[in-house]
């Protein structure tokens, strides 16, 4: 009687032809998720900034009260989310302009504060924030480092 079955050599080419596929997917997938994570970072820089962009706006247009020495940008960034009273209208009501502040992917600190009086090559908060960046000290796949975003 002739017993079937897979010989120790059939078992081990097996194997070893499943770890070479393994050791070939991996790499792709971890350049995968670090490209999710630079979409991430991406969307996330331009929601805060387009944010940014819209308070001061609404500052310039008297929308939102600014004292005359203030440069129109926020003073922080939650205060997108808090939302200003509209000084167009009496009834108190407020315009918000984040529903929440994304938290940066990449690095998962805060956001690198930089006020209107800073250099952008060196970047310090100060008493507005007029551009954010990321605190990761890692380089996106594109060869930029992440807080030069």
């Amino acid at each position: 009687m002739k017993q079937r079955g897979f010989t120790f050599i059939e078992l081990m080419i097996t194997v070893a032809i499943v770890a070479l596929l393994a050791s070939i997917a991996l790499p792709l997938a971890e350049v995968a998720y670090q490209r999710n994570r630079e979409q991430d970072l991406r969307q996330a820089l331009r929601e805060i900034r387009t944010a940014i962009d819209a308070y001061k706006r609404a500052a310039d247009e008297g929308a939102i009260e600014k004292k005359a020495d203030e440069t129109g940008y926020p003073p922080k960034l939650q205060v997108l989310v808090d939302g200003m009273e509209d000084k167009r209208k009496t009834d108190g009501s407020k315009i918000y302009f984040l529903r929440r502040v994304p938290a940066d992917p990449v690095s998962g600190e805060d956001w690198g504060l930089r006020s209107y009086a800073s250099s952008a090559n060196e970047p310090q908060p100060g008493k507005d924030v007029f551009d954010i960046y990321s605190k990761s000290p890692d380089t996106g796949l594109n060869g930029i480092a992440y807080r030069e975003w």
